[in-house]
């Protein structure tokens, strides 16, 4: 079987390794893939976003199954793109994506549809968008309606950083084309989980559940990043929470999609804020959270190729369920120096021997240069371990982040922390609002 994974970041790479698993004997490609998956695959030297080269050369190759990793090309039509020309290819189609494309209309489908979510307003308009602002308790947030690299929210703790963070987005397109609608929420406090589910357009089967730590600093502080760390299993996970999230978020928006004639197959990511009301959506996604898929696959003992390939070939899951865990997996992201404001390209990387049953070194920016494995992005590695407890995950995950040498590195010791010391006392809510 001949299978291609679009993208080039740590999710991409987890995927070659699970389908390595899954299927030994496939023949693997990446695109355009990443040094690390290159012991593991083919790479084809096509951009992510180049869909019509992707479809090409599916069709040239016989591609037999294409997965996609990141959100841009899904929203750009790529599975519209592939079944037009009768290719394989599992994910949403773009008016499915819009989900996590248009935050606007995610919002709307919730609210039309009960799905628990923070209160919100859309605006098109930045005057509108102020005199809504003027009215609102605070604190508030942000959000660029658009795609804009998981960086697009801005939490204000006051009204005139709200009406400060309005006129960035849409008048002084801080994230371009993302920002012309904007989304302003109610701030909600709480600690957020993610729930995967695998959906076949009717159904939806959960994966783990997992926590990321997005904030670069130790102790939740410091500006938003694409993600330092994650972990898996994540409490609350037992079968009547996810129960309760399938029932009262997964099911009624896969029925609205359905019902709107929009279909939606594959990766459902819910963004999810444990309040005091209960569980809410803070957002959606179309695919895998990244890193939270490095610490979710190598926990997945269930064949995940199998289903993936019976949706895209428009089938049903037909009772197939991920298998149940008592293990638990750390992920450790080593960042390069100035991220998450810029990366040090070009710094040569010593990796460490691992113990290939327990660890694993996802490569997210590392590029070739002369032979050399060196630095090629903001979030480089991904220093991956399991073990029977957390702790045990934990301590292996930092000891492996640890050997890996490269000027400038960064990483935070704490990913965890939630359950590891919950006890812990975070920093005041003022302090991590303003930190953002």
């Amino acid at each position: 079987m001949k299978i291609l994974v679009v993208g080039s970041g740590g999710r991409e790479h987890a995927f070659i390794d699970k389908f390595r698993r899954d299927a030994p004997d496939a023949t693997l490609f990446a695109a355009p893939g990443n040094p690390g998956m290159a012991l593991q695959a083919t790479l084809v030297p096509i951009p992510a976003t180049d869909i019509d080269g992707l479809a090409t050369f599916a069709t040239s190759e016989e591609i037999e199954l294409t997965v996609v990793g990141p959100e841009v090309p899904l929203a750009r039509g790529i599975v519209d793109l592939f079944e037009s020309r009768g290719l394989t290819i599992f994910g949403p189609s773009a008016a499915a994506a819009r989900l996590e494309s248009s935050k606007a209309f995610a919002k709307r489908l919730m609210a039309d549809h009960d799905v628990p979510t923070a209160g919100f307003a859309c605006f098109t308009e930045p005057a509108e968008a102020r005199d809504y602002v003027a009215g609102h308790p605070e604190p508030l947030v942000i959000k660029a309606s658009g795609l804009a690299a998981g960086k697009g929210a801005i939490v204000c703790p006051t009204r005139p950083e709200a009406v400060t963070a309005i006129d960035q987005v849409m008048v002084d397109a801080r994230f371009g084309d993302a920002g012309s609608e904007i989304v302003v929420e109610e701030f909600m406090e709480g600690i957020e989980l993610s729930v995967f589910f695998l959906a076949d357009g009717k159904h939806a089967e959960p994966l783990l559940t997992s926590r990321d730590y997005k904030r670069i600093g130790e102790g939740d502080t410091g500006p938003n990043t694409g993600g330092m760390g994650a972990y898996a299993p994540a409490a609350p996970c037992g079968h009547e929470f996810i129960d309760t999230v399938r029932r009262r978020i997964a099911d009624p928006v896969l029925g609205a999609m359905r019902d709107a004639g929009t279909p939606f197959r594959g990766f459902l990511y819910v963004g999810l804020m444990l309040t005091s009301d209960g569980p809410k959506v803070v957002e959606f996604n179309c695919r895998l959270g990244d890193p939270e898929t490095q610490a979710v696959l190598p926990l997945t003992r269930s064949n995940l190729l199998d289903p993936m390939l019976a949706i895209a070939r428009g089938g049903r899951l037909d009772g197939w369920a991920a298998e149940a865990t008592t293990r638990s997996t750390l992920v450790t992201v080593i960042a390069s120096a100035g991220y998450p404001v810029s990366s040090d390209p070009g710094r040569a990387i010593e990796l460490p021997e691992i113990d290939a049953a327990t660890e694993r070194v996802y490569h997210a920016g590392t590029a070739l240069e002369r032979g050399r494995l060196v630095t090629a992005g903001g979030r480089v590695l991904a220093a991956t371990a399991t073990g029977e407890t957390l702790e045990e995950a934990a301590l292996a995950s930092r000891a492996l982040a640890s050997r890996v040498r490269f000027e400038g590195s960064q990483w935070r010791p704490d990913i965890g922390w939630h359950e590891l010391t919950p006890d812990r006392v975070p920093a005041p809510l003022d302090e991590l609002l303003r930190s953002g």
